[in-house]
């Protein structure tokens, strides 16, 4: 069996740092030449410096953004510890579901653009036909794909998605840790036929049980796969290749330069190594489906991403309307999505959804991230416009947890001062 992304995974990494980061601040931007932001600044530095030398992370980057300002940006430990490589706020690493965020922003631009609408069929802009079997008259829309009601569930052949940069046997499989689920590079295909496999019911891994027995738009289960398909069904819309979509209406717009969706497209020096402890490193990997989690950026870019974010809550963004980031940010679900019969309890990183974009039970709005070697976590409060990221290397036991809990206390503790 070839394990699948499961996002409760990545609950169970960050739910606690979910908690710790919902503080309750005035909004007022720092200024950076003033004598105690830079007092702070020293102070919260030496802070996650005291919580890297416990020894259980190898590398990670911090950002603190209110909606006028970056307040604090930097990277902490090693990006590769066999050269001795700082990890610093440009370092950059793939960074799992927070890509789906990406997705959602484009989704929307497009709908601007007159390209598709959030409620138009998914089969409308596909060149096979995706289908519940036990609902098959009922369409799945765009918009149930954004916000996890799709009922398109990641089975096991999902975990095909894994590729190694490098064929296996030019590693070094004693000093480095592959996962049995990563495969060769030389089984890539694109990504419009890893989908078809799956989803067609022509498809050669094709499975009934691939979709959850409800009609579709009735219940929420998160998904890796039905996330991918709508990147694949804006571009078959736009008639554009989603990386070259979000280069054009994100990463050029905002000087996102140190991020891209493939590694052509980064400068691999500056990527870091990812460890399956704080001993092991892993191979570098991508993913075929790599819209749901494979954008690869940097604490400095993805400050800037979630800067614009926070002023499209406010209606100022840039990369979209006023209105469209006011869908962005709507609440699409309600208590039913997260029933069945059966009274099954919310699940996965969202209890509400907004278009791909997140809504946790504290009131923070973002996403989180898991994949191997990789923890990461990005949201904002509404009501203070005062954000948080954290990008982490390294796989963690229980008291790696611990380590992170502490980051986001002390990300809570100053960013409080540091927005007054």
């Amino acid at each position: 069996m070839i394990p699948t992304k499961n996002p409760m995974n990545k609950v169970i990494i960050v739910f606690g740092l979910a908690l710790l980061f919902a503080c309750k601040t005035n909004n007022k931007q720092a200024n950076h030449g003033n004598a105690q932001y830079i007092l702070l600044t020293d102070s919260l530095t030496t802070a996650l410096d005291q919580i890297h030398k416990q020894g259980f992370i190898n590398g990670f980057s911090v950002g603190i953004v209110n909606d006028s300002a970056v307040l604090y940006n930097k990277g902490f430990g090693l990006a590769d510890i066999a050269t001795n490589r700082s990890y610093t706020q440009h370092t950059v690493q793939n960074i799992a579901s927070i890509s789906k965020t990406l997705i959602g922003i484009s989704l929307l631009k497009a709908q601007e653009m007159g390209k598709l609408k959030l409620d138009d069929a998914v089969n409308d802009y596909l060149p096979y036909a995706v289908n519940n079997p036990y609902y098959p008259d009922e369409p799945i829309t765009l918009r149930h794909l954004a916000t996890h009601t799709s009922t398109i569930l990641d089975t096991d052949y999902y975990g095909m998605s894994y590729l190694l940069k490098e064929p296996l046997h030019s590693l070094d499989t004693t000093k480095i840790n592959v996962p049995d689920y990563f495969n060769g590079p030389e089984t890539r295909i694109p990504l419009a036929d890893f989908l078809e496999k799956i989803l067609s019911d022509k498809g050669a891994w094709y499975q009934k049980e691939g979709f959850l027995n409800n009609p579709p738009g009735a219940f929420y289960e998160y998904s890796n796969i039905a996330a991918t398909l709508a990147a694949q069904a804006l571009e078959g819309a736009t008639g554009i290749p989603f990386p070259e979509f979000t280069q054009t209406h994100i990463l050029d717009p905002l000087g996102m330069s140190t991020s891209g969706w493939s590694f052509d497209a980064i400068d691999l020096a500056q990527h870091s190594v990812l460890y399956a402890d704080t001993k092991t490193p892993l191979p570098l990997y991508s993913l075929i489906t790599y819209p749901d989690g494979g954008f690869t950026t940097s604490s400095s870019d993805l400050a800037v991403y979630l800067l614009e974010l926070i002023k499209g809550y406010l209606g100022r963004g840039t990369l979209l309307a006023s209105n469209s980031y006011a869908e962005l940010f709507k609440k699409q679900l309600n208590a039913s999505h997260h029933s069945t019969g059966e009274g099954q309890a919310p699940s996965g990183d969202e209890h509400n959804s907004g278009i791909f974009m997140g809504f946790r039970a504290n009131g923070q709005i973002g996403h989180s991230g898991g994949d191997p070697g990789v923890t990461t976590y990005m949201f904002f409060d509404p009501e203070t416009h005062l954000g948080r990221i954290l990008i982490v290397n390294t796989e963690m036991d229980e008291e790696g947890y611990e380590a992170l809990t502490t980051i986001g206390k002390t990300l809570t503790q100053f960013g409080k001062q540091m927005n007054q």
